[in-house]
């Protein structure tokens, strides 16, 4: 089954180009588009797409703020934050707003395909500019209180920010992916978030785990 793209762009010519170079790939299918954010959230709604491509500065709602409210009305939807500006700031937002990932306009259009669908099966899409910028922010203190992990969430929230979908992390651990699922909805209530990439930069920025530690299994 083809993976349900949205849109999200006030420029009309980014949005027929990015329908064009998709519509190339037989496995990705754009159902829809949207000038600015709130348009997006209401096509969102009516279309349930699996992943929106969502601008993050546009006119009468920035994708920030569409990002936050789609994610809290549509958590079965990811959003991947396409934009030309790799700043820190905007990177750390995007992020905390729900985004799965923060993809740069100019990907290469083949990575820009298979980062779709990586996001469409819930693996964490940032590119490596991205990460840096992110781990620059996580210095600054913001350190809220959370519930303390079981030693199985560690090694799922460990396997998540590695960017393992929740079929990957299933056969890592040997478990089932409806225990993968469990753990992954346990992880974003304790950790007090709404999205498998604010769960990794919270838990890294918190210090419970590194990105680049393998669990034990």
């Amino acid at each position: 089954m083809a993976v349900r793209v949205l849109i999200v762009d006030d420029h009309r010519i980014v949005r027929q180009g990015l329908r064009l170079l998709l519509g190339q790939d037989r496995d990705i299918e754009v159902v829809g588009e949207a000038a600015n954010g709130q348009e997006g959230i209401i096509q969102a709604q009516r279309l349930k797409p699996d992943v929106i491509l969502m601008d993050l500065m546009m006119p009468v709602m920035n994708g920030i703020e569409a990002i936050a409210q789609i994610r809290k009305d549509l958590p079965d939807t990811e959003v991947l934050a396409l934009t030309s500006v790799l700043e820190e700031v905007s990177v750390a937002k995007a992020v905390q707003a729900g985004a799965i990932g923060y993809i740069l306009k100019d990907t290469e259009s083949q990575e820009l395909n298979q980062a779709i669908k990586a996001a469409a099966a819930g693996q964490i899409q940032l590119s490596t500019r991205a990460i840096a910028s992110l781990m620059q922010r996580m210095r600054e203190p913001e350190p809220p209180a959370v519930r303390e992990l079981s030693k199985r969430e560690l090694e799922v929230i460990t396997l998540l920010a590695q960017g393992q979908s929740n079929k990957e992390i299933a056969h890592t651990l040997n478990v089932s992916e409806t225990t993968v699922k469990s753990h992954v909805s346990n992880l974003l209530a304790k950790l007090g978030v709404q999205s498998r990439t604010q769960a990794a930069y919270q838990a890294t920025r918190l210090g419970l785990i590194n990105i680049s530690q393998e669990p034990e299994v």
